[in-house]
């Protein structure tokens, strides 16, 4: 593997979409390259039906990952939330397809994949959804104020979070590329032992990093997550 920085392909979380990452590529990272990846269902894919299976999204984007990456000697993986647990199978697709590349997972704001949460939001009526999906992040997007983006945006955000909560890892061997669990250390949601759960899934080495701010944190404050992922 070659030392950072390197490329790091990051994964939305629950209800978004690329565009959030490519704000990133503004800041000043240490020289890391920011790729974000799209899902379908949301901006320029949006006519597209989103998945309702992490595995069947996780064979789709490992994919289009190894095409992305085919002449790249190294890349890391960033998922928060959902994207975690869609960076975990992305990297076992890719290993299991031999692909060489992948030097680093990062997965935040999630507990371990084997652990689900025991509270669900699917199958509540739209308000009661979006109450729970709150209740869950800590945060409400103020585009589902607004009752037409409301309408446009909740059914990938419904998707997305069946997509999560149904989702149950088949059991294989553990991963060979060190791991990185981040949390928000005011995360009410994702406690330290959920996301030290991370540990388990992985022969490589394992880190655990802790940084200000809820389970959104990454919203508030990227640079600070940047420089922590080019410094760990």
């Amino acid at each position: 593997m070659s030392s950072k920085p390197y490329p790091l392909v990051c994964l939305p979380f629950a209800g978004s979409g690329a565009g959030f990452y490519r704000s990133w590529a503004e800041i000043p990272t240490n020289g890391i390259t920011v790729l974000p990846m799209q899902l379908p269902g949301r901006e320029e894919l949006f006519l597209d039906d989103p998945f309702t299976d992490v595995i069947e999204a996780a064979a789709y984007l490992a994919t289009r990952i190894a095409d992305l990456t085919a002449e790249m000697p190294s890349f890391g993986l960033f998922g928060h939330s959902l994207g975690a647990v869609l960076c975990y199978e992305i990297a076992r697709e890719l290993e299991r397809a031999g692909h060489r590349g992948l030097a680093h997972l990062y997965v935040s704001g999630s507990p371990g994949p084997c652990n689900g949460r025991d509270i669900r939001a699917t199958g509540l009526d739209d308000a009661g959804f979006l109450e729970r999906v709150q209740e869950f992040a800590g945060y409400r997007h103020e585009a589902f104020d607004d009752p037409g983006l409301r309408e446009l945006l909740l059914p990938v955000l419904r998707a997305d979070v069946a997509m999560h909560e149904n989702y149950k890892p088949a059991p294989e061997a553990h991963l060979r590329v060190p791991v990185t669990s981040l949390r928000g250390e005011e995360d009410a949601l994702v406690t330290r032992e959920h996301a030290l759960q991370w540990r388990d899934v992985t022969e490589a080495d394992f880190t655990y990093l802790e940084l200000s701010g809820g389970h959104m944190y990454l919203v508030d404050s990227p640079e600070v997550l940047l420089r922590t992922i080019a410094g760990s």
